[in-house]
């Protein structure tokens, strides 16, 4: 495993080949730290991308063409070394092809590369999924960076908001049913003033919000202040926002997803799975999403 890092007059920021993951999102001016460091007590992650699936599936099993595959929740790419194929001053893009080890678990060839570009204060996080089999293939694919929150260990969790750019008072999301780990079909309102939720302390008791039907394009934490201090835009069908349960983790993840667990009520097949992607042989899928340090 090795590191890689990205630097301008704004950010310095660091990404790993394991996982291709982006680790360090330092702001140059203050020294302070934006990304969450991977201590295993809370969650030993930072922003790791979740290939070829998102969530979890029905007992960790799912059917294509009549068989059934094992899958851990968020697939494998996590678990991954990547290989570096490009750096430049601005950007850096590491690839991960498939081979007779993830055939085992998922029977697909393909090609995915993950593509880092700095610009002033601002880095697009971006995904290539290149089909290399000579048959469709079908997959999930997703984001899960963590921000500090909070920030510079100014306060507690709990003085902090999240906000949604959007004209309405409220959102709505599904969470997760703890005991199947998959989705419950209520929905909930996430009650807004001014595009603004505060955190309450037991927010995240129940697992991340789910939410879907594209009801924004982007996201911020603001402290105290109400001042935003990192943005996420997205023009994903769906986000989650997590922290780790009853553990007052520092940490609040905003994650755009392409998509998601199945629900309790879904019996189906690979390619029959809510928010599913597929591609053509020789197709490639491009999506990217942006985080700016405010």
């Amino acid at each position: 495993m090795a590191n890689y890092v990205l630097e301008n007059e704004k950010l310095k920021v660091t990404i790993r080949t394991k996982s291709a993951e982006l680790i360090s999102i330092v702001k140059k001016e203050t020294d302070v730290e934006y990304l969450w460091n991977g201590d295993s007590q809370y969650w030993g992650w930072t922003s790791p991308v979740l290939f070829p699936f998102v969530g979890g599936l029905r007992d960790k099993k799912y059917t294509y063409q009549g068989k059934t595959y094992e899958m851990n929740q968020h697939g494998f790419a996590r678990n991954q070394e990547f290989e570096l194929i490009q750096q430049t001053d601005g950007q850096i893009w590491f690839a991960l092809d498939s081979t007779p080890e993830s055939r085992q678990q998922y029977p697909f060839d393909f090609r995915l590369e993950i593509g880092y570009v700095l610009e002033d204060n601002h880095i697009q996080v971006c995904w290539k999924v290149t089909n290399t089999d000579s048959k469709p293939i079908w997959f999930s694919i997703g984001a899960h960076p963590a921000f500090m929150c909070p920030i510079a260990g100014n306060g507690e969790q709990s003085d902090y908001y999240m906000g949604f750019e959007t004209d309405k008072n409220e959102l709505t999301y599904r969470l997760i049913d703890l005991e199947c780990n998959l989705v419950s079909p209520v929905e909930y309102p996430l009650v807004l003033e001014n595009g603004l939720h505060q955190i309450e302390r037991d927010r995240f008791d129940k697992d991340a919000l789910i939410i879907e039907h594209q009801q924004t394009g982007k996201m911020w934490l603001a402290g105290p202040d109400k001042k935003p201090y990192v943005s996420v835009e997205f023009d994903a069908p769906l986000f989650g926002v997590w922290s780790p349960a009853g553990k007052d983790a520092p940490f609040v993840c905003i994650e755009p997803w392409y998509g998601r667990s199945d629900s309790t009520e879904f019996y189906g097949t690979l390619e029959e799975r809510e928010y599913i992607n597929t591609e053509e042989p020789g197709c490639v899928f491009e999506r990217s999403y942006g985080i700016t340090i405010l």
